[in-house]
């Protein structure tokens, strides 16, 4: 970089690193944390009032699909198919993929679902309506779920800064661990490349 600099500068005509490779920086390995924490991350929202029915609902298709919190808050009403327990999901590079729906995550999508039609009646609720919104009735942020996964995770005792994405990361671990193919996973993760899912 040092070089490339002065080239740029006009301090020197050539750049003697060229043919020189930069070292391979070691991959770190995802974190991950254990089904018990897990549970009891899920169970921290209060499922009986609609923000803490949405919040239990966002962390159980975290959780079930090992979505992106991106993706999570990129749901519209439409893209949950609830005959089929599964979800449309859109990742990266605007790729579509399908991933099935866990028991206990259908239930708290169901339950937040008839929460919000119940007390915002006055919503839209059409197929491209945001499925997970904020008191205002508008889309949730990623920096919001963030903020929530932190209230949660000091409310049941555990590491604040855990992220969203290490529960992505405990999902792909724990499915693994369970005896799940790693091509099934690197399509329910959406990684375009298996080398990506091979870091599990």
């Amino acid at each position: 970089s040092f070089h490339k600099w002065m080239e740029r500068v006009g301090l020197t005509t050539s750049n003697p690193m060229t043919l020189i490779r930069s070292p391979k920086q070691p991959k770190r390995l995802p974190k991950a944390i254990t089904v018990d924490q897990i549970e009891r991350l899920l169970s921290a929202p209060d499922a009986n009032d609609l923000l803490g029915a949405r919040d239990r609902a966002i962390l159980e298709a975290l959780y079930s699909t090992g979505m992106r919190v991106s993706e999570v808050v990129g749901l519209n009403r439409g893209d949950l198919n609830e005959s089929g327990e599964c979800v449309q999901i859109r990742g990266k590079g605007k790729r579509e993929r399908m991933a099935p729906l866990g028991g206990h995550a259908m239930t708290a999508i169901r339950n937040y679902v008839k929460l919000l039609d119940a007390e915002k009646a006055s919503l839209p609720s059409g197929p491209t309506a945001p499925l997970f919104v904020n008191k205002n009735g508008t889309r949730l942020s990623t920096r919001s779920v963030r903020r929530k996964v932190a209230k949660y995770l000091v409310q049941v005792g555990l590491d604040p800064d855990i992220s969203p994405h290490t529960i992505r990361h405990s999902f792909a671990t724990h499915m693994l661990a369970g005896g799940a193919e790693i091509r099934a996973l690197q399509e329910l993760l959406g990684h375009a490349n298996i080398a990506t899912t091979q870091i599990y």
